[in-house]
């Protein structure tokens, strides 16, 4: 140990003398080598009067019990600061344990909203779980739309409805939609899909529900608009080649039936008065079609409240709250 130095061993002469005092139990040996620099040579020893020895011996068992002491007190504190340490070292990975699925679940929840615009929304009073779904930019078809183009894809929102309607953990779903529109399709594909949806649902229409995502926004079972939304309603349109005949425009007319035919199926708009704007010439100048702003939504049928993301949860919390009461009454 630091501080002490062990000059000369120590053996048990008991078979020297069996006679000879406890207190002489324990003696130098000078014929068995001491450690180098003590003074005295291998092989070398002095013989020492009675009194002598047992002064010695007394000394020397002294020493060798403070030093066993210290090794002792030494060795225990050492001890304690591993103890110490690694009770630490555990209450800082209990700790580190307990928020790793925290951590882990909000890196999920944030990839899950980088990616595809939908969350689980679990942190309610209500303790209902909502399925968030963000209908944004174009409604992307067939063919990848530009890179740089915000878009929405229905080969991630269709399997993520369909898991929905699966799920034995998700109460109900909210929409929120600022879309411009997009490929027909799709966007009948996705809206049929809300639509046929046997949880509770509700839309916000926010900057706007323009062309297609028109038959999206009151797919749901209630919808919303703010104040400020828009939505724009126009006849059918495509793009690339059109060949100049009478079926082409019969095509065009059945394309456009089957999307009033939804809307009016799933709002208080008469079918009528949805072609009248659709077919609105003094609105827009370089085509058909109509604007609604906010309350004029309502006001036509399509829309069933003027209102913000507040008014959608408090709705759709509502109508899990009576769909759950139903299914036990």
């Amino acid at each position: 140990m630091p501080g002490f130095v062990r000059c000369f061993p120590f053996r048990k002469i008991n078979e020297i003398n069996e006679n000879r005092s406890e207190d002489a139990a324990w003696e130098p040996s000078g014929t068995e080598g001491v450690m180098s620099g003590c003074g005295q040579e291998s092989g070398q020893g002095n013989i020492q009067h009675k009194n002598d020895l047992h002064t010695n011996i007394d000394i020397d068992k002294l020493t060798y019990k403070i030093i066993m002491k210290k090794d002792e007190e030494n060795a225990q504190g050492s001890d304690a600061l591993q103890d110490a340490s690694n009770g630490r070292g555990r209450a800082g990975g209990g700790r580190g344990n307990a928020d790793k699925p925290a951590q882990e679940k909000e890196e999920k929840r944030d990839q899950k909203i980088s990616d595809y615009g939908q969350v689980t929304l679990d942190e309610n009073s209500e303790r209902h779980k909502i399925h968030l779904l963000s209908i944004i930019g174009e409604i992307e078809g067939h063919e990848c739309l530009n890179s740089s183009q915000k878009t929405t894809k229905y080969e991630h929102v269709l399997p993520q409805l369909a898991a929905i309607e699966d799920s034995t953990e998700v109460d109900g779903l909210l929409v929120l939609l600022n879309t411009v529109g997009g490929d027909v399709e799709s966007g009948l594909a996705i809206a049929e899909m809300i639509s046929s949806l046997s949880k509770p649902s509700v839309s916000l229409v926010l900057g706007g529900g323009h062309s297609i995502g028109v038959p999206l926004a009151v797919s749901t079972g209630y919808s919303f608009i703010v104040p400020s939304g828009t939505m724009i309603i126009h006849p059918v349109r495509m793009s690339g080649t059109v060949i100049g005949a009478q079926q082409t425009y019969d095509y065009f007319k059945r394309i456009q039936d089957r999307i009033l035919d939804f809307v009016r199926g799933h709002s208080a708009a008469p079918k009528e008065k949805l072609e009248n704007m659709m077919m609105n010439t003094g609105m827009l100048t370089k085509d058909l079609g109509t604007i609604l702003v906010g309350q004029e939504a309502v006001d036509c049928g399509l829309i069933n409240e003027v209102g913000g993301i507040r008014d959608a949860m408090k709705k759709l919390h509502e109508m899990i709250d009576e769909g759950a009461a139903q299914q036990k009454g």
